[in-house]
């Protein structure tokens, strides 16, 4: 098996601690700061029903409901950031459940299916792919104007194949390689042992390719 260089011990390093402290701050947003709002909110939903006067019950209305928007927000960046599925349940879980979120916040559809017997994957690959899908939804959601989104998940003998498509106005690869995120794609994956191919065509769309081989089944 090729030995990785210090570079990319080095790269691998650096994204490792980058998505530790994602965690960690996902984990503060849901845990601390969400959970000290709903207690506020508590608080306030006390004291309003408790008054008697209607300018006060109003306000603290309007204020509870402003709390409420709040802790939504709070907790779908919490999501966002490191979405606890993605450690307790799995990848396609954490996939499911980003989409539902990626759905309700752009209006965009997207059609997950999975083939084969699902594998059990180490942390560091579930969360590469996870945020390589996460970098092609938001790139889709910024320039694809589409809302016909595909994602096949093909479970093989030895690899994990994921194919996510759009058929949006596509681009110019040479044109926008560091713009969308190509190049940190591409490189997560290459860290993890795996490929990221990406191809688009103008006017129709664009597919991103993934192949991952199960840890422990790469060929020598």
């Amino acid at each position: 098996m090729e030995q990785p260089t210090n570079n990319q011990q080095i790269s691998s390093y650096i994204i490792y601690s980058q998505e530790e402290e994602i965690k960690r701050i996902s984990q503060e947003l849901h845990e601390g700061v969400g959970q000290n709002l709903y207690s506020i909110l508590t608080g306030l939903q006390f004291v309003q029903s408790s008054t008697k006067q209607p300018h006060l019950k109003s306000y603290l209305h309007e204020m509870t409901e402003l709390l409420e928007k709040n802790i939504q927000e709070v907790r779908l960046l919490s999501v966002e950031l490191h979405p606890p599925t993605l450690t307790t349940l799995g990848l396609l879980p954490a996939i499911k459940s980003y989409i539902k979120l990626y759905t309700s916040t752009f209006g965009i559809l997207v059609d997950l299916n999975s083939s084969g017997k699902e594998r059990q994957l180490s942390e560091r690959h579930r969360i590469a792919v996870f945020r390589v899908c996460q970098e092609a939804l938001a790139n889709i959601a910024k320039y694809a104007d589409t809302s016909d989104v595909k994602i096949d998940f093909y479970w093989r003998v030895d690899e994990l194949n994921l194919i996510i498509r759009d058929y949006g106005q596509g681009f110019k690869l040479e044109e926008a390689d560091n713009t969308l995120g190509i190049s940190a794609m591409k490189e997560r994956m290459h860290l993890t042992g795996g490929e990221c191919t990406i191809s688009s065509t103008i006017g129709e769309g664009t597919s991103i390719e993934i192949s991952l081989p199960y840890e422990g089944k790469k060929e020598s």
